[in-house]
């Protein structure tokens, strides 16, 4: 089978890197939401079962058909909404709210609106906005050194000495060592793994309007604008301009709406994660990075079985650590963005005030800094790009996805700059 040819220890490192980063940062979130509507234990491990399956198949299934990286992720901003919207509403009204907002996202997919809007976006502010997303990431695992500043140098070394000596194993290395020094210092808490199977609980969904719109609506919006927009842009920034974003985005639809009887809320493009597995770093060949997503989908699977031992294992891992590993996967690619947000003159100011408010996290009216960083920017461009010319100001759609972040192989790869085929 040709997966299994192409696959490489550095493409299943980063799916496992993706899944330990995309878990351990919102987790505890996912929770939060499903306790905020009443939820027993059962009911919120059967969420994981839903959402990993959710994440995993998809991930799967789309990157082997296309052979491109093609990863999905729960909505994090939409966790946090619905924990703060629950309010009164039981579980039957979550599930029928889920159901609505996977209808709306069917059609925004379907009908190509959103496709549309995000075609728009100039290159600049797309890789602007990818690296607004990601720096916070970046800054994180120095930050980390505040508290553990004997394994941020370990880890800061062993990454640097294996980019200068074996580049393409950078990654692997440096989380190994990582977990070798943890275990030696007695960091990794091991004792919260508990092995049993997880299984899925039906819900009934119950409609009512004021539900869909307090919980759905928001729901949508936010999914729309903090995660499928970033992840359009994550897209693009790797070179995979070429994948139909509105098939995606319809698929994505479509699963949740087969699980939100079953607690998945929402499900939408990754970004964090899926620039850990489109990266140079998942493998220098970016015709063979879809195996880092379906490893990545493969283990989300794993985590919907077996839910309470992989969150044990998953749990396990100083925070440190993941930060550390996460802000290390990311730097070619935050380097990337940047290099490509600021490369034109004129769309330069704009890119960077894009850069500047996603990097921010402000959130306004329970919308993520994403959706702000692009409105900001598109208005500065507005007012500098007024009154000239129409093919002037069109310059460098993100569409086009010639954002390269591996600039350092254009040289070597034939077509490299170019809409992969």
């Amino acid at each position: 089978m040709r997966f299994f040819k192409d696959l490489s220890l550095s493409a299943f490192t980063a799916g496992f890197v993706a899944v330990l980063v995309g878990f351990m940062s919102s987790v505890a979130i996912v929770f939060q939401a499903a306790q905020a509507f009443g939820a027993t234990p059962e009911l919120a491990a059967s969420w994981m079962w839903a959402l990993g399956i959710g994440m995993g198949l998809p991930s799967i299934l789309l990157s082997l058909w296309w052979r491109k990286p093609v990863m999905i992720a729960w909505s994090t901003p939409g966790a946090a909404v619905l924990a703060v919207a629950a309010g009164s509403y039981g579980m039957g009204e979550a599930v029928g709210a889920f159901i609505a907002c996977a209808l709306l996202v069917v059609l925004a997919g379907a009908t190509g609106w959103f496709e549309r809007v995000m075609n728009r976006i100039p290159m600049a502010i797309a890789a602007a906005l990818l690296a607004g997303v990601l720096a916070r990431f970046g800054l994180d695992a120095f930050i980390a050194a505040r508290t553990a500043l004997p394994l941020v140098l370990l880890m800061l070394g062993t990454y640097l000495v294996a980019r200068r000596l074996l580049p393409r194993y950078a990654v692997p290395l440096t989380l190994l060592a990582a977990v070798a020094f943890a275990a030696a210092r007695g960091e990794m808490s091991v004792s919260a793994v508990q092995f049993s199977l997880t299984w899925p609980v039906f819900t009934m969904p119950v409609f009512s309007w004021q539900a869909i719109v307090s919980l759905a609506l928001p729901l949508f919006i936010v999914t729309m604008a903090s995660q499928n927009l970033p992840g359009v842009a994550t897209i693009r920034a790797a070179g995979y301009g070429d994948l139909p974003i509105s098939k995606i985005i319809t698929a994505t639809g479509f699963a949740t709406l087969v699980l939100a009887p079953f607690g998945a809320f929402a499900l939408n493009l990754g970004a964090i994660t899926a620039a850990i597995c489109m990266g140079r770093e998942a493998h220098e060949d970016p015709a063979r990075r879809y195996t880092a997503a379906v490893s990545c989908g493969a283990l989300y699977v794993v985590i919907a079985f077996f839910g309470a031992a992989v969150t044990g294992l998953l749990t396990a891992f100083p925070k440190e650590l993941v930060a550390a590993i996460a802000g290390l996967a990311l730097l070619g690619t935050i380097g990337s963005g940047l290099a490509a947000a600021v490369r034109d003159e004129p769309h330069r100011e704009a890119a960077v005030i894009t850069f500047l408010v996603t990097l921010s996290g402000v959130a306004i009216a329970g919308i993520g800094s994403a959706f702000w960083g692009v409105v900001a920017g598109a208005l500065a461009l507005a007012v500098q790009q007024a009154g000239r010319t129409k093919a002037s100001a069109g310059k460098g759609i993100a569409a086009s996805g010639n954002i390269a972040p591996d600039s350092s192989n254009m040289a070597a790869t034939p077509g490299a700059g170019k809409t992969p085929r």
